[in-house]
């Protein structure tokens, strides 16, 4: 019996094998673009799975892959194990600590609900179908990031399978290397299967999105500017520029305000003043109903992605990033970052100090298309004031760990990562080694 066989003895979790039904839907990531030649499927009934399947691997030479669904898949899975942690799906409130426990396969919009009951929120990003852990494992751009900086800032606890699949707690106190690096440097390192966070206080919540036509965009794009130039940490507000398939071009502005909607009316009133738009869905919300704002796609779908971070958003680049239509581009969004992200942090990233952040997005139909969106992506940021530095959890296939990291924080990663596992294990998207 070869090793792969024997996998099926060594967990107790569902294996799909190559030729096995559903090993092929099995072994695709979130991003359908992304080809992932694995040569198993492993879906872990537990902690105790993990640390047996992560045992196996080791002994028979083999890495191991982990991916709760896979948004941040890069290709560099080919020949893995892959790891899937969707059964591993518990969360746990404590409400008078403002502390939750969740799963590895815990999605972001479950902790939300669960958190919302309480009148607490965690730190979600614009999707609630991406994992608690995945997120914070890459540092993690929240809603709520000017208010309480990276996702991974509020990670106060892990639990891990280390590369010799021994279960362990992992904390600033127990372990303050391999803390550090897991907070926002990747899965390079163990394998978590939970971890504990600080949640925060979210009595009051208001947002929405405003659409206009495409014609409106210079002076959205000069009220966007006015807002984030004298923004509260409480207020977060991005710009969209989006031409979807079969629709005319148009621009949003999507908004969060932690607090009242009297107070979130005056702060977004630049808005009002312009022209009449499409549609307005701001409104007092629950912070579990964060994901229909931008109301990204929940289903896997392919998709070629660039990001920036940008030193400044000046007349020269409004005027750049309006010059010309974004096609074949579906959308090109700028975050408004600054407040508690460019505040000292203990963390793989460090402060976030660019004020801006620009996601770049297309959908590759075909090698022609796909060759023409990544000249466009290539085109804008060449000709925009960016910092050459990129948001870990925003790179693609074609980048590395060096394109997030500084070399000091880089080096830091690659000790720990030989420290705690130096036969490479565990194989992440962006492996700090390069």
């Amino acid at each position: 019996m070869n090793v792969m066989n024997t996998l099926r003895s060594a967990v107790r979790g569902q294996v799909l094998l190559p030729g096995d039904a559903g090993f092929d839907t099995a072994r695709r990531p979130w991003n359908l673009a992304v080809e992932q030649p694995v040569a198993a499927v492993v879906e872990a009934a537990d902690a105790g799975d993990v640390a047996a399947l992560v045992r196996h691997a080791r002994s028979a030479g083999l890495g191991v892959a982990v991916q709760p669904n896979g948004h941040g898949a890069s290709g560099r899975a080919a020949g893995t194990i892959l790891l899937r942690t969707g059964r591993l799906d518990t969360v746990e409130i404590d409400a008078a600590a403002r502390r939750a426990r969740v799963g590895a396969g815990v999605p972001s919009g479950r902790l939300q609900a669960a958190a919302a009951a309480y009148g607490l929120t965690g730190l979600p990003g614009s999707s609630p179908v991406v994992s608690v852990a995945g997120v914070a494992l890459g540092g993690g751009l929240s809603w709520f990031g000017r208010a309480h900086g990276w996702v991974a800032d509020a990670v106060t606890a892990f639990d891990v399978v280390d590369a010799e699949g021994r279960e362990r707690h992992v904390t600033a106190g127990s372990d303050p290397d391999l803390f550090w690096a897991l907070r926002g440097g990747s899965g390079d390192f163990a394998v978590v299967t939970a971890l504990e966070l600080a949640l925060h206080p979210a009595p009051r919540l208001f947002g929405g999105r405003v659409l206009w036509q495409a014609e409106h965009a210079p002076a959205v794009m000069d009220a966007f500017r006015q807002i984030t130039a004298a923004a509260p940490e409480e207020l977060t507000v991005w710009l969209d520029l989006l031409h979807f398939p079969g629709a005319d071009p148009m621009v949003a502005v999507d908004a969060t305000y932690l607090g009242g909607e009297d107070a979130a009316q005056d702060l977004l009133a630049p808005l009002d003043r312009l022209a009449r738009p499409i549609s307005d869905s701001r409104r007092v919300m629950a912070v579990s109903e964060l994901g229909g704002i931008t109301a990204e796609p929940t289903g896997p779908s392919p998709g070629l992605s660039r990001a920036e971070l940008l030193t400044g958003l000046d007349d020269a680049a409004a005027k750049t990033l309006l010059a010309d239509p974004i096609a074949p581009l579906l959308s090109v969004q700028v975050r408004h970052l600054g407040g508690a992200f460019a505040r000292p942090s203990d963390t793989p990233h460090g402060p976030l100090t660019e004020p801006y952040a620009l996601y770049l997005f297309g959908i590759p139909a075909d090698p022609r298309t796909a060759e023409a969106v990544a000249a466009r992506q290539r085109g804008l940021a060449e000709s925009l004031p960016v910092s050459g530095r990129k948001p870990f959890t925003f790179l693609n296939p074609a980048e590395t760990a060096a394109d997030a990291f500084g070399p000091a924080a880089l080096a830091r990663l690659r000790a720990v990562k030989q420290r705690h596992d130096p036969h490479n294990v565990f194989r992440s998207n962006f492996p700090v080694g390069g």
